[in-house]
């Protein structure tokens, strides 16, 4: 863990008290996008993990989709699944309630609790691959323990 960045610390913290025996890395390249870390780890897009937070417009809560890299969430969806609208969340709003910068939210170790979804199609990996608090730092991990740790609903997401 020594010289991960400190919002990778704090992902690595997370991993550990929950039991999972996943490793915070650091790439070489940034990895904003689900694309720049398929390409970064050598693996198919759909194996990264995104996540996405969004703002319900009504009453101002954090909502966190965890979706495969190679599909769009829909807003229509998560909207049926939230009861309100939703919206794109602003820069600050992320790091408020997550405690990261959009390009390396990490699914897990956030600053405050969301509402959180999963994409149903990252099944298709035995392991998939997370961003680990920066643009730099990512961590595999099995849906399972994705699951488990982060407390959110399995649900299909581009519908």
């Amino acid at each position: 863990m020594a010289g991960l960045p400190a919002s990778a610390e704090r992902v690595q913290q997370a991993l550990d008290a929950a039991g999972v025996e996943a490793r915070v890395i650091e790439l070489a390249v940034a990895a904003r996008t689900a694309q720049q870390a398929a390409d970064a780890l050598g693996i198919a897009v759909g194996q990264i993990a995104k996540s996405l937070i969004f703002r319900t417009a009504s009453t101002g809560r954090a909502v966190l989709v965890i979706a495969a890299g190679d599909r769009r969430v829909s807003e229509t969806r998560i909207e049926q699944l939230v009861g309100e609208s939703i919206e794109r969340a602003e820069p600050a709003f992320v790091r408020d309630h997550s405690g990261f910068a959009i390009g390396g939210v990490a699914p897990v170790a956030h600053a405050r609790p969301m509402i959180t979804f999963i994409d149903t199609s990252l099944r298709r990996f035995a392991t998939v691959w997370a961003a680990g608090g920066t643009p730099h730092c990512v961590f595999p991990i099995a849906l399972d323990d994705l699951v488990r740790i982060s407390g959110g609903t399995e649900t299909v997401t581009d519908a």
